[in-house]
């Protein structure tokens, strides 16, 4: 026993295991057989050339073609069945909720329609949690004895990882299929791998453990298809979670493999929610313990609408606020909240302006003296203090240009050259200038060779000094 390896524990355990069966059963002449519901509940035909799984309420379905199909298994498993099936490129499809009497009728189905027997496979009831694993296609069990305790779906390993010397983390991702939105899904399972075990044999520079997660590894990056990467970017530092991985970029997922982590992150996961900022300037600030905050930024989902009653007595709203609010509001939330703190602030509310930039947002980025920021052109540009915005791309002149020039206002600098050119001439007056500083240095340099650089800033700053 000492050479099996462990099973540790499972957080939060999905009762279907992976992906589950529908509500309904159904051949193609239409016959209904109702089955159990499960988790994920849902509709599952099977037709001539294929079985079609769709998720009840959902968007998410599987689809197997027969022809592909080079295995079925059956198992007995609590208040149900379960049915396997495993297609050329590995990966396999798990469905619960078989009736006793749905068994026999799906395999006589396979034997008849597609020369194909299926075989039983014996659940562990036990209750080890010792003993060896099976890897077969995307498919990972943990067998006790010659029965099966569990099995996992290497396509679904988001994240694996050692922590210590022996134990081998896996996490799992999350969707639609998978029951994201269910009460109890498979999301963490962690294995003790001894430095005895000899299914995974080590050497003096990788552990049982390690071996096992290459193992791992290889078969969860792979996933559905046998993908491989087309494209791989070499250690790339990452600030969150910081380290440095190894980013590979896959046709549905992209890698980051570290040397104690490795993350498989599908592109359906990556979110495309726009987000607006709404700043609240105060004064006096507020404080919390030391730090004096004079500015509130609240970030809101830009797509999201909210519909808000306003909580106010008519006589306070005809008496106060009849002018100034509306008793009702449906809209995208940033433009609601704004209105409302608008009308009963009684303060200015600034909007971006018509300026677009290159990328089409509202804003440059710039540097203010020695902060870095985002500048927004907006409508009225009346004001008495003058700023230098320094550290402007040159591919937002243009675009800078137009927006000044369409407000009448003149670049000092361009002289009679606002129409034409005025893009041009104020990039040329940057290169002038620098190039003025640098001939300065020279000028000095070359009137008085071996200067020490501090007495040539002394010279400079002078020069600075005297001008007007």
């Amino acid at each position: 026993m000492a050479d099996d390896q462990f099973f540790n524990n499972i957080s939060l355990l999905d009762r279907s295991g992976t992906n589950s069966l529908g509500q309904y059963f159904r051949f193609d002449d239409g016959t209904g057989i109702d089955v159990m519901a499960s988790i994920n509940t849902g509709l599952f035909e099977v037709h001539s050339g294929c079985l079609l799984w769709k998720k009840q309420g959902g968007s998410k379905s599987v689809e197997v073609d027969i022809a592909d199909i080079v295995r079925i298994t059956w198992m007995k498993v609590p208040r149900s069945n379960q049915l396997g099936v495993q297609v050329n490129n590995g990966v396999k499809y798990k469905f619960d909720g078989f009736r006793d009497q749905d068994v026999s009728s799906l395999i006589n189905f396979f034997q008849n329609s597609c020369s194909i027997t299926a075989e039983e496979k014996q659940l562990s009831v036990s209750g080890k949690n010792w003993g060896e694993f099976d890897i077969n296609g995307n498919m990972l069990s943990f067998l006790v004895g010659s029965k099966q305790a569990f099995e996992v779906s290497l396509a679904d390993v988001s994240q694996t990882q050692i922590q210590g010397k022996d134990d081998v983390v896996l996490e799992f991702r999350k969707d639609d299929i998978t029951g994201a939105n269910e009460t109890d899904s498979l999301v963490e399972m962690s294995f003790h791998i001894p430095s005895s075990n000899t299914q995974f044999v080590g050497d003096k520079n990788n552990s049982p453990a390690q071996v096992f997660l290459k193992n791992i590894q290889s078969m969860a990056v792979v996933g559905v298809g046998g993908e491989e990467a087309f494209v791989t970017f070499d250690t790339v530092t990452i600030l969150t979670p910081r380290g440095r991985y190894d980013v590979e970029l896959h046709l549905s997922f992209l890698r980051l493999q570290g040397q104690a982590n490795d993350f498989k992150i599908h592109y359906s996961s990556i979110c495309n929610t726009p987000h607006t900022f709404v700043v609240i300037t105060l004064d006096p600030p507020i404080r919390k313990g030391q730090t004096l905050y004079p500015h509130i930024v609240i970030q809101f989902e830009t797509d999201y609408v909210v519909e808000s009653k306003l909580a106010l007595n008519e006589d306070l709203y005809s008496s106060k606020y009849k002018d100034k609010l509306g008793p009702y509001y449906k809209g995208l939330i940033p433009e609601v909240f704004t209105v409302i703190l608008h009308g009963l602030s009684s303060r200015k509310l600034t909007r971006p302006g018509k300026f677009r930039s290159c990328q089409d947002g509202f804003a440059v980025k710039s540097s203010l003296k020695a902060e870095y920021g985002l500048l927004y052109p907006l409508e009225k540009l009346k004001m008495k203090q003058e700023h230098l915005f320094r550290s402007i791309q040159s591919n937002e002149y243009h675009n800078l240009f137009d927006f000044i020039s369409s407000k009448g206002l003149k670049i000092m600098n361009l002289g009679g050259g606002q129409a034409t050119g005025g893009v041009v001439a104020a990039q040329q007056d940057e290169v002038n200038e620098a190039d003025g500083e640098e001939s300065d240095e020279e000028n000095v340099k070359k009137h008085s060779p071996g200067i020490t650089i501090k007495n040539l800033a002394r010279i400079l700053g002078d020069r600075w000094d005297k001008l007007s």
